[in-house]
């Protein structure tokens, strides 16, 4: 695609905007002075349709989705990455390779936890499922908020296909992790852990119920019967 292309796409973008949705979704989002989204720009557009142009461009160049990716507009880092998920799942094992390595290089335009939730299964979980997933583990010891929790979101592709050890693993490194967002991250991969396995989570909770984090528990548990919720708050 070429510059009027980029064009194009912008256009479709002004379409769907609005502007006191865009309000709302900057306060949603944590965007002011010294929260964690600082700084980042919404348009106001829904996700439905934003996929709905990322379907229509799902074609463009890697070169055009960069420039996206590396957008200050929340919604076109977030067509990026849908694009970006298109190619993905549609490439050769050679362009798998060239796009997980492409979400690593950019992962400072990842930066929200939507983003992150978005696309670190469909990407990096689905690449290194057969492979060394030594990766997640530099991912998870990052000084960055957003790379932290992409190595606890990409597992749920392997909680999908019933192995837990390395949520579990990560998890584990993930207890002492001071920031909330991680903490509810962990505490829902635990959950869907728990869906398919919940002896596996619940060693986990037994393990640690005196360490983890009271947003990491309460999320891990939120689907447990009642009174078997309020046992383990009150522990």
């Amino acid at each position: 695609m070429n510059d009027i292309n980029i064009k194009e796409i912008k256009k479709e973008f002004e379409k769907y905007s609005n502007p006191e949705k865009a309000k709302t979704q900057q306060r949603y989002f944590k965007t002011g002075k010294n929260e964690y989204g600082e700084g980042d720009i919404f348009l106001g557009i829904a996700v439905p349709d934003t996929r709905k142009i990322a379907q229509k461009y799902k074609n463009i160049s890697l070169k055009i989705v960069q420039e996206f990716l590396q957008s200050k507009i929340h919604e076109e880092r977030l067509f990026a990455l849908l694009v970006l998920i298109y190619h993905f799942r549609n490439g050769e094992e050679e362009d798998k390779k060239k796009i997980h390595d492409f979400y690593l290089e950019n992962t400072k335009f990842i930066n929200n936890w939507d983003l992150v939730d978005l696309s670190a299964r469909d990407i990096i979980g689905a690449y290194l499922y057969n492979k060394d997933r030594s990766p997640l583990y530099e991912l998870v010891k990052s000084n960055n908020l957003w790379e932290r929790r992409i190595a606890i979101i990409a597992t749920s592709h392997f909680i999908k296909q019933n192995e837990f050890e390395d949520t579990i693993n990560i998890a584990e490194i993930l207890l002492d992790d001071r920031e909330d967002l991680i903490h509810k991250a962990v505490g829902w991969m635990l959950r869907e852990v728990g869906k398919r396995d919940l002896t596996v989570e619940e060693n986990f909770l037994k393990k640690h119920l005196k360490k983890m984090p009271r947003t990491m528990l309460r999320y891990a548990i939120e689907k447990f019967p009642e009174e078997k919720r309020k046992s383990y708050l009150s522990k």
